[in-house]
């Protein structure tokens, strides 16, 4: 068990911490409970501790630092959370306990061990499962979903996942022929031996999952329609279960109001709309040279290596969850392709990558490992990392968002560093910086910010070492810190950084009060009091049918149209919450809350920058299919 000191210099050391938790004496109580169920439940942790009787203040650098300031009551404190540990939990937890005096003050240090798997989850017994039920997801703990509780049971969750559920209203000629056949020929060109291929089509469905059979009749499973289905019975059974291949000018979301977008939907069985979506990407991919060994012949190859390309769209595949109703988006922009899935990652963001693999999907699965579409389980992203590696590129990113309940993976059509990246960082920080460094600075220099989440995507480390990477560039002058604790973020110290512009931000006249108006022009110019000719070129004019729908919702407005309303200003420009706010005449917080919190996580609205949902720039972006709804 380690020392209350010990914890402290962690603590101080990092901006955040997965494995500690400081609580003050005035916090003591219903959240402590739920960090020690978070830190039982949560696989691969280890377990955690809660350093109870703690305080914190910023310090002139903008740190987070951590000291003693002791409890009222320690014995109390110590007795109280033994017996809530025993008595309120679906099992007794007898968690590690000591006091001991830092710089005179009494604290509790509490070593909360990982509950066996058979014990899994432990929840609260007055709440019930899934709600009483947490897992520590980054500083956090978080309440669990259905989907949560198949990872915490380990080896003992069904067999039978979500893909396996019979699909009401689907019959056996809702299959189709030519996506059977394609399985047949591809799963004979890698193993002629394999024993399915010897049962009619009937029995080898039933043996892949895709046939069910209750009370003695076959009936589709949702992954035989994914995989098999014809395109009229996704159509009718899974509307919105397509791949949208979208090809956006530039490098950011919006950036021609006119000429935002081209898309192709493809809406197939999958073991043939996979094959199609790597083929549209690989047309527009620039191609690089390559001598192979032994040859005198070079040959030409995308600068992206087709088995990245096949694993990041598998991927989407097996994780997605098909119970929501959204489209897997491929975006293609100029400097990378983003592949985006319903569906937060099963296993801890920190985990990616490591051997094993948590399925929501495991029928869908295990046909794309059979077919070789997907690497082995659990090593997917290992792979993709050492391909984009071998290939001299940017590693891929991965991110997780649980409360968007979105997957998105970045895959850079650029080298590690480019010419131009080199002179940058040799006027900017004198060249003599590490390669993670380097890193750091150029990911700050393009999106305007990094925060430890990022850096240890993009570079490869853990909390620790990110934090060390950050804070020694914050020390040298090179970035400027902003926020505080999991809050914390970074942005480039010199004005001569020139990083891009963030996020348009609309010049506000709160206290104004538009005249009124008799058609759009005049709306144009003086629609919630905004000084719009003072806004970044992309806002300096509000289209005229945008001004007239904000006219409309003067006062209390119904929540659909307020909605609707939201979506088609996003679908205009990104814009913060501070923007839609003063444009709609809504308090932040009540916009915030009320509905744009819901509306990502619903799908209608996604973050400008996923990668990092605290980002300062953060602004609300309409996805593809919500704005073709409009």
């Amino acid at each position: 068990m380690r020392s209350a000191a010990d914890l402290f210099d962690e603590l101080n050391a990092v901006d955040e911490s997965t494995r500690i938790e400081a609580k003050r004496a005035s916090e003591l109580g219903k959240s402590v409970m739920q960090t020690v169920i978070a830190y039982a439940n949560e696989p691969g942790l280890n377990g955690g501790y809660l350093l109870l009787g703690a305080d914190w203040s910023i310090n002139d650098k903008g740190d987070t630092v951590y000291r003693a300031a002791g409890l009222p009551d320690p014995d109390k404190v110590q007795r109280d959370l033994a017996s809530q540990c025993a008595s309120m939990l679906s099992v007794t937890l007898r968690p590690e306990m000591q006091l001991e005096t830092v710089d005179g003050h009494v604290v509790l240090v509490v070593y909360v061990p990982e509950a066996d798997v058979t014990h899994k989850p432990v929840y609260l017994k007055a709440t019930g499962l899934p709600r009483g039920a947490f897992r520590r997801i980054g500083s956090t703990d978080q309440h669990c979903v259905d989907e949560d509780l198949w990872v915490l049971r380990g080896e003992s969750q069904p067999s039978h996942g979500p893909d396996t559920s019979v699909l009401p209203d689907a019959r056996l000629d809702d299959f189709d022929p030519a996506a059977i056949a394609a399985y047949r020929r591809d799963r004979a060109h890698i193993n002629p031996q394999a024993e399915e291929l010897a049962y009619g089509d009937e029995d080898m469905l039933e043996a892949l999952g895709a046939l069910r059979r209750m009370d003695g009749v076959l009936l589709p499973t949702l992954a035989g329609i994914v995989l098999f289905g014809k395109p009229l019975a996704l159509r009718r059974l899974l509307p919105m279960v397509r791949i949208d291949y979208i090809r956006v000018p530039g490098n950011e979301w919006v950036e021609d109001p006119e000429n935002r977008f081209q898309s192709i939907d493809i809406r197939k069985p999958l073991l043939m709309a996979l094959p199609q979506a790597e083929a549209s990407i690989i047309d527009e991919l620039p191609r690089g040279f390559r001598l192979p060994e032994g040859q005198l012949q070079s040959v030409q190859e995308p600068i992206l290596p087709r088995k990245v390309i096949r694993e990041a769209l598998a991927n989407a595949a097996m994780h997605r969850s098909y119970t929501v109703h959204s489209p897997t988006q491929i975006i293609r922009y100029s400097n990378r392709i983003e592949v985006r899935n319903v569906g937060y990652s099963l296993k801890a963001p920190e985990q990616l990558g490591a051997p094993g693999s948590r399925l929501r999907n495991p029928a869908i699965a295990a046909v794309l490992h059979d077919l070789h579409l997907a690497e082995a389980k659990g090593t997917g992203i290992r792979a993709m990392r050492r391909l984009a590696a071998e290939a001299g590129l940017t590693a891929p990113e991965f991110h997780s968002d649980r409360q968007a309940n979105e997957f998105k993976l970045t895959l850079f059509l650029h080298n590690l560093l480019t010419e131009d990246d080199h002179a940058w960082l040799r006027s900017f920080a004198g060249g003599v910086v590490s390669d993670d460094e380097a890193k750091v600075l150029i990911y700050a220099r393009e999106t305007g910010a990094v925060d430890n989440s990022a850096c240890r995507d993009f570079c490869g480390l853990d909390t620790l070492a990110a934090s060390q990477v950050l804070r020694r560039l914050r020390d040298r002058g090179l970035l400027d810190k902003a926020g505080s604790g999991s809050s914390t973020y970074y942005v480039l110290a010199h004005a001569n950084a020139t990083p891009p512009a963030p996020p348009a931000q609309l010049a506000l006249d709160i206290g104004a009060t538009p005249a009124p108006a008799t058609s759009g022009a005049e709306l144009d110019a003086t629609v919630t009091g905004l000084d719009l000719g003072a806004c970044n070129p992309a806002l300096a004019t509000l289209p005229p049918e945008l001004a007239t729908l904000l006219a409309t919702l003067k006062g209390r407005a119904q929540e659909d149209a307020l909605r609707q309303a939201i979506v088609r200003l996003c679908a205009w420009a990104p814009l913060t919450v501070e923007q839609l706010a003063t444009l709609l005449g809504k308090s932040r917080d009540y916009l915030r809350n009320k509905h744009l919190i819901p509306m990502v996580g619903s799908g209608q609205l996604r973050f400008r920058y996923p990668e990092s949902a605290k980002h300062p720039h953060q602004a609300y972006v309409a996805p593809v299919d919500t704005i073709a709804k409009q």
